[in-house]
């Protein structure tokens, strides 16, 4: 990650948890939504001799009320024209990829989608997370960057990152921040209401 400072970007945190995006102003068009880290962090936490794999998913649900999961477990890649409007762009193994790893939200279809839970998870290795100083940003067109920082100390493998909420033809970001065993335990802290079963990349 960059240690540059860029002062036009809104950082979600416990006191100041939520933003607001309008169509006219980020809440259009396609928004990355990226999860990287600092791979010089102490401890070589993430460097690929620990074999860990850190990853970056959704659940959604649209205004049909049809609901899933776009991650790279399951190879449940997603679809940015068609239902769910969501893409993984793939799956980095191996914590060296500098980019990260990108979910793409169209939100040229924000009528169609009613809420989505932004997550990130260990799939692989120890869990540190205030080791890793992950980060996940979102980038929507027309409007300063949105960061969530996944710098809090737990020993769970999943992350619950941010809620995004469509009301009205506004999109709301929320930073969630919720730490879990898995997606069964992520699924009911959201109310999602999935049947999951075990599933390999």
């Amino acid at each position: 990650m960059s240690d540059g400072v860029n002062l036009s970007k809104v950082t979600l945190t416990k006191s100041s948890p939520q933003v607001s995006l309008a169509k006219q102003s980020g809440a259009s068009g396609r928004m990355r939504v990226n999860l990287n880290w600092d791979q010089r962090s102490s401890g070589g936490f993430f460097k690929r001799s620990q074999g860990v794999d850190l990853d970056l998913g959704c659940l959604f649900e649209l205004t049909d009320g049809s609901k899933g999961v776009v991650q790279a477990l399951g190879r449940a890649f997603g679809a940015l024209d068609a239902p769910p409007y969501v893409q993984l762009d793939g799956d980095d193994r191996s914590g060296t990829n500098t980019a990260g790893e990108n979910l793409v939200v169209n939100l040229d279809h924000l009528d169609r989608i009613k809420r989505i839970v932004v997550f990130a998870y260990i799939y692989e290795g120890a869990p540190a997370w205030d080791k890793a100083q992950g980060t996940v940003t979102l980038y929507p067109q027309g409007a300063a960057p949105i960061e969530v920082r996944l710098d809090e100390p737990s020993g769970l493998t999943m992350c619950g990152v941010a809620l995004l909420t469509h009301t009205d033809g506004a999109l709301s970001v929320e930073r969630t921040m919720r730490y879990v065993r898995g997606h069964r335990d992520l699924d009911e802290s959201f109310g999602w209401g999935l049947n999951w079963t075990a599933g390999r990349k």
